[in-house]
């Protein structure tokens, strides 16, 4: 079948239901749910959904295909932000409540970073935003863009703890983290930082 081609309105509008029953049961029970439910929600055969979606990767990115210019647009406010810490803590905040607020993105981010896997003007911006921050004496200089990941992972697995008897226990946690991201509270780690090569490989394997 050729995907490339415009669909037939029908076509079209299965494409949108499914898309949107995806969001809410991915946001509900996370990446891992039968598809056979997200077909039953959006009212159409199980086939249908194959049809249009050949596999959960395909269904995956259709859902949160907005989610990368989101991140590349909270970025964007961050560097407008007058400090430069607070906006390099706004846009990890912000990102990890994208997280906090569907399961499903939850999931993804642990499986593919927002802030690493984003267009190549939101990679631009992050390390923008990160280099300014440090221009400005308040993150710590050994601090790179793939870093990112080990904030993000530990942040993952802090909602898919807590979401059920304490939602916000992210924020705590996260808290503690730019604590130790400060520059006034660096000390010399002992590993040099993964290169780009390396995240790219990481996210790959994931």
């Amino acid at each position: 079948m050729d995907r490339t081609a415009p669909l037939r309105r029908d076509a079209q509008r299965n494409r949108e239901r499914l898309v949107a029953a995806a969001r809410e049961v991915f946001a509900e029970r996370g990446l891992d749910v039968a598809l056979d439910e997200v077909a039953r929600r959006a009212g159409v055969s199980i086939g249908t959904l194959y049809n249009r979606f050949p596999n959960r990767a395909e269904l995956v990115a259709a859902v949160f295909a907005d989610r990368e210019e989101t991140v590349v647009r909270i970025t964007e406010h961050a560097l407008a932000m007058p400090d430069p810490w607070a906006g390099f803590a706004h846009l990890v905040e912000q990102i990890c409540r994208l997280q906090a607020a569907d399961r499903g993105y939850n999931d993804l981010a642990a499986r593919r970073v927002p802030q690493v896997a984003t267009p190549p003007r939101g990679h631009t911006l992050m390390t923008q935003l990160i280099a300014r921050a440090q221009d400005s004496g308040a993150l710590r200089a050994d601090f790179v863009l793939e870093d990112m990941m080990f904030v993000t992972w530990a942040i993952t697995r802090t909602i898919e703890a807590t979401s059920q008897i304490s939602p916000n226990a992210w924020r705590r946690h996260l808290a503690l983290i730019l604590d130790g991201l400060r520059a006034g509270a660096a000390h010399p780690l002992p590993e040099p930082p993964l290169r780009p090569e390396q995240a790219v490989q990481l996210l790959r394997d994931r």
